[in-house]
Parts: structure tokens; sequence; C-alpha cells
């Protein structure tokens, strides 16, 4: 089983014909992902086309779903306008919104999320790579990419990732694959300060899905989410944990990187939310390259199986 996105998932591009929107369609669409419609306004009745595909483009988020039937959306939109798009997107009643833009005010973000309070869609990012479903072909094809994360490096299987950081997602993802160990799902929720869907989400999606054996949980200064997903695991999640806090050497009070990653007090620091991990039994990563070895530790530890 998926969390949230499935193959059969249909999807919408917003900014399609933007040159970052357009090449990822394109990774995509090779990938298997069912792209189903673009969204550009302006060019609603053209088509984006790739090789023998081609995908009708839309003026609105509203016609696009009535005409295609898409789910979720994946924002390739300028940052003055990404919180719009977002927010189109859940007036037309999208269940999943997956932000990829940086850069979006936060006192936009504030609104936003202000705004879709008590509605179904759920927003993951700003500022993130993105959700993908490996699915069973070649290089993990026939499953569901939306965003920016490299689709081969995928392998289906029994392992959930959730991060911040997209470049540690896919570090992580590729240590689990040379293993033999594939995922279910992984999930970059990104970087920014005000997000859409936190740790504690994921890992509760994890939890509830059957076919997640393990988890690898990747975090970094700022904030408490990582916290506080810790010791949810502690009370709740009988399945191995595995843990990475990037930010060690990051001084206090400095942006490192993503927008949220500054300390600003004695519990948002690394070594802080390195000692919740092990008080709560989640197994620690010393080092980027021993993510995946981690997870192999707390699953030999609690007898669990990952493959």
């Amino acid at each position: 089983m998926s969390i949230i996105v499935t193959p059969e998932t249909k999807v919408l591009v917003q900014g399609i014909t933007g040159e970052f929107g357009a090449r990822h369609t394109r990774l995509s669409l090779d990938y298997g992902s069912q792209i189903v419609a673009g969204v550009t306004p302006g060019k609603g009745g053209q088509f984006f086309e790739h090789g023998a595909l081609r995908v009708p483009i839309f003026n609105t988020v509203t016609a696009a779903v009535a005409a295609t039937g898409a789910s979720a959306a994946a924002v390739f939109v300028p940052p003055p306008f990404a919180a719009d798009a977002i927010l189109e997107g859940v007036d037309a009643g999208l269940d999943l919104v997956v932000a990829i833009t940086e850069g979006i005010p936060v006192r936009d973000m504030i609104a936003a999320k202000r705004a879709m309070q008590g509605r179904k869609t759920r927003l993951i990012g700003p500022n993130c790579p993105g959700i993908v479903t490996p699915g069973p072909g070649k290089d993990s094809t026939g499953g569901c990419r939306i965003g920016i994360a490299p689709g081969y490096i995928h392998k289906q299987g029994h392992v959930g990732v959730v991060s911040r950081s997209g470049t540690l997602t896919y570090e992580a993802v590729w240590q689990l694959t040379v293993k033999g160990i594939g995922q279910t799902t992984c999930v970059g929720i990104g970087g920014d300060p005000v997000n859409g869907t936190s740790h504690l989400d994921v890992i509760r999606m994890f939890n509830d899905d059957p076919e997640t054996w393990g988890i690898i949980m990747i975090g970094e200064i700022g904030g408490n989410a990582e916290v506080e997903a810790a010791r949810w695991i502690k009370a709740n999640c009988r399945k191995p944990v595995a843990g990475f806090i990037a930010g060690a050497t990051a001084p206090a009070g400095r942006r490192m990187g993503h927008a949220g990653a500054v300390v600003g007090g004695t519990e948002d620091t690394a070594a802080a939310k390195i000692a919740v991990f092990k008080e709560c039994g989640v197994e620690v990563a010393v080092t980027p390259s021993d993510m995946a070895d981690a997870l192999v530790r707390a699953a030999q530890r609690t007898g669990a199986k990952l493959a």
C-alpha cells in the first residue's frame, strides 16, 4: 500500500508551461504518473506535448478538475503568486496540493493556512521536493511522482520516509534502495516555517498503513515538529523508526538553508532533538550516510522485517 497518493492518482500541474514546471512534468510522465492536465492562465485550449502524450491546458484549476477528474496538483508557480495558486486548488476541491515553490512570503502562507482551515485539501510544502509512491516497473516506474524527486532512485517496498530536506530524502531513499529495501511512500514536507503537513501527520499515516513496516524521519534545527513526532512515536508507534537531525554545527540565531532552520532557543537545537529521539526509542543516525543502517539497527532491535 501507500499513503496520500497511488499510481492511479490524477494530477494537474499549475505552471506547466514554465521551464521548471515543464521539465518536471516530462519526468513525471516518463515515470508513469497520471498527469491529466496543466493550468496556465491565458493558455487554455493549448496542449503540453511530450512524445506521443498530449496534456490539455486549462485557464483555471476548477476547469481542469471538471474536465479531467484530477484530485491532486503540483504547484510550480513563482513565489508572488504561489499562495493564490494553492488556494485555487483548495477552492476547486482538490484532495492534495503539493507546493514546490521556494520563497513564498511567510505572510502569504499564514493567510493561506488560515483560509484552508476546515477545508478537505491537504497541503504538502511549500519549498519541498514533493511525494513519490514507487511503482513496480524498472527504476520504480509505474508509480506516482509529484514534484522534483528523482524517480529512478526509488524501489517499491515497505519503508516510509518523511523529511524536511529534499537532498536528505534522496540520500535516505538511495541508501535503502541499494540495500534492497523498498519504500511505500516518500514525503518531503519542506523546510519553510509555515507548511501544510508535519512530520507527525505523516508518521501517523505510516503507522496506520499495514504495508509500511519501518520509518525514516529526517529533521533539522528549528521548531519542535520532530520532538512532537518523537513523543507520539514513543506513546503510539510499534514500528521501527530511525531519525536524523541536520544542523548540529549551526550557530544559534542564524538561518541555515531553509527558512525554518534557525535555532531560537535551547529546545530546537540538534542536540536537544537527538536527545529526545533517544529518549523516545528512535534509532539515531549519527551522520547522513548512516540513515538506512540506523533503520536496520532499529528493525533488528525490535525483531521487525523491512523487506
